[in-house]
């Protein structure tokens, strides 16, 4: 597997033995990476770079491709446990999961990706019986890498919703607390995020990547720890990203002010809905953000009454698309060539249906 991920366009691993094990030294010195450009990651991001330090004998890279293993298999676990010995439940959510997520080849364990959607899942399916403790891995979820805070968008109103939202407000507090006291500069990573420009595998780097095709003057550069367009209107094009993002939010309010339905499966697909509309809305999409959304079209998947299921096709589509935009054309797409174009542009096509699709399917089913 090393051997593997050091194959195709480069070291798919550098991220691994070059940035998380920097920052790993770095925290263990306690301190966050205050002003390095490249750290933005919310504070529960230390206790994943410094993970791997806890077992010896291993290189950084063998402990934290170790750790990726035994996150997945719990995943799997998990979503195996969930789909039998249930009414109205299915194993279909294992077998999305295990057929899903080698379509992303090596690149799902040379990142972190794969230990939040653990946390995320585990969450999800915790919550219908026990809101407190799927809150509270909600919480620690979020504070890794945030998106698992919308895992308790769908709880159905009353005692459940008060719990789990309690959960996740005294988890993440507590962890974020606990995190600020042993280390300085816990909310260094936002300056880092404010300042991100538009990268280039996000829908609106497709836009300018087909601009850049026909005579715009953009250029691409290694900024802030990702390849970013740089040029005329780069500006405009973050700032739509952003107000399609509060679009997107307003509209998950709306739904759950409207929503008068609720079934076994409502939890999970409000949370895939949710992941999938601040994804294709970012500035960024990173090829390992797919992770997110096979495991939680997993969830999705173990119960029968789920609305998702062809969102969840759609979304095997495009992690497939996804392995051939990254690593293997990535340099056509660095370069804002027609293939590199192409691919992407299908990829970005796929999810953007995809959400469409959840959007509509998820406010029929409830309101």
């Amino acid at each position: 597997m090393l051997a593997l991920l050091r194959r195709g366009a480069g070291d798919i691993a550098l991220e691994v033995h070059e940035y998380y094990h920097h920052w790993s030294h770095v925290l263990s010195q306690g301190s966050f990476p205050i002003g390095d450009v490249t750290w933005q990651y919310p504070p529960g991001a230390a206790l994943v770079m410094t993970a791997p330090n806890l077992l010896p004998g291993l290189s950084y890279l063998q402990a934290f491709v170790l750790l990726m293993f035994a996150a997945d298999a719990v995943t799997l676990l998990a979503l195996l446990r969930a789909g039998t010995g249930r009414p109205g439940h299915s194993t279909a959510g294992a077998w999305f999961w295990a057929l899903g997520l080698p379509l992303m080849l090596q690149l799902a364990y040379a990142r972190y990706d794969i230990l939040v959607t653990a946390i995320g899942v585990l969450g999800l399916l915790a919550m219908p019986g026990r809101p407190l403790r799927g809150g509270a891995l909600a919480g620690l979820g979020a504070l890794i890498k945030i998106w698992p805070a919308l895992t308790v968008l769908g709880t159905p109103r009353g005692r459940a919703t008060r719990h789990a939202w309690a959960a996740v407000l005294s988890s993440a507090a507590a962890i974020f607390l606990l995190l600020a006291t042993v280390f300085r500069g816990a909310l260094d990573f936002l300056a880092a995020q404010h300042h991100r420009g538009v990268e280039i595998e996000s829908l609106g780097g497709t836009a300018l990547n087909l601009a850049r095709l026909v005579g715009w003057p953009g250029r691409v550069e290694l900024r802030y720890g990702s390849m970013e367009y740089l040029g005329p209107y780069v500006s405009s094009v973050a700032r739509a990203s952003l107000v399609l993002t509060a679009i997107s939010f307003a509209w998950l309010l709306l739904w759950r002010l409207r929503a008068r339905r609720w079934t076994p499966a409502t939890p999970y697909d409000a949370a895939l809905t949710a992941v999938l509309l601040f994804t294709v809305t970012s500035r960024v999409i990173s090829p390992q953000y797919l992770v997110w959304l096979i495991g939680l079209g997993a969830a999705c998947l173990t119960v029968r009454s789920t609305t998702q299921r062809p969102v969840a096709i759609m979304l095997l589509l495009a992690a497939a698309v996804t392995t051939v935009d990254f690593p293997l054309f990535f340099g056509a797409v660095v370069n804002s060539s027609w293939q590199g174009f192409a691919v992407l542009a299908l990829r970005n096509g796929l999810l953007l249906a995809a959400t469409l699709l959840s959007c509509v399917r998820l406010w029929r089913a409830a309101c």
